[in-house]
């Protein structure tokens, strides 16, 4: 029996209303009135200027939390799976055992030292007041006006721009699931973040076949290549 692993990114999701990162409307073209997506979504900035930093990532991801699931969600539940996207939709789609290798929205940690592996709250997103949303967002998690402190302060479960990879977001058993895997199926990334790059790697070096499917596909270095020009859903179709 073949093991696929699946890794999917944003455009799995996007068939439920949620924009992709690099499109018109996507996560990394709007940032802030100051700042670029990329200078937004660091540790720095929530360290150095957190209230600008939750009010965005409030705006940008939080607001998509109750949108469900879409038809490649569903197909996925019963699969080998990691995806890149934080917005939990695979989870309410059923599947039990897939890693989210970049957090997710619906949980916060405690602020702390990057290395360990932390408890995971649920997030206390119901409680924020849009109306007086900074401050709200500053007070919901613990922060004061000397900023975040560590063990103390909250910080929603997602992986920023200038933090790495850790066990905290499962990279050893991502790791592990990429090396036993017979193929790897990439849907709806474009290759653009270091875990796409590792699969490739551990593809490569393991002569592990892949496929890549997204109306766009990113072409890859890779002797063993299959590429599919469509999205999630036609390729679900395609295949059953």
């Amino acid at each position: 029996m073949t093991n696929t692993l699946y890794i999917t990114g944003a455009g799995v999701s996007s068939a439920s209303g949620i924009p992709t990162f690099r499109g018109e409307d996507g996560f990394w073209t709007i940032g802030s009135n100051n700042y670029t997506p990329q200078e937004m979504a660091t540790r720095a900035m929530y360290q150095h200027n957190p209230a600008e930093f939750l009010a965005w990532y409030y705006t940008r991801f939080v607001t998509y939390r109750n949108h469900g699931p879409n038809k490649a969600h569903y197909w996925l539940a019963d699969k080998n799976l990691i995806t890149q996207n934080i917005d939990g939709l695979d989870g309410k789609a059923g599947n039990q055992s897939y890693i989210s290798i970049h957090g997710r929205i619906d949980h916060v940690t405690l602020y702390h030292e990057q290395g360990p592996v932390v408890e995971r709250f649920n997030a206390p997103w119901h409680d924020v007041d849009e109306q007086n949303l900074k401050a709200s967002l500053l007070d919901i998690f613990k922060i004061s006006k000397h900023g975040p402190e560590l063990n103390v302060s909250l910080k929603p479960y997602v992986l920023l721009f200038d933090e790495f990879y850790t066990d905290l977001y499962q990279i050893t058993e991502a790791q592990n699931r990429m090396y036993n895997a017979d193929k790897m199926v990439f849907i709806g990334t474009s290759f653009s973040v270091n875990i796409t790059q590792i699969a490739l790697e551990v593809a490569r070096q393991n002569a592990i076949p892949i496929e890549i499917v997204d109306p766009n596909p990113a072409h890859v270095l890779h002797s063993d290549v299959i590429y599919h020009q469509m999205t999630a859903l036609e390729y679900i179709e395609k295949v059953g």
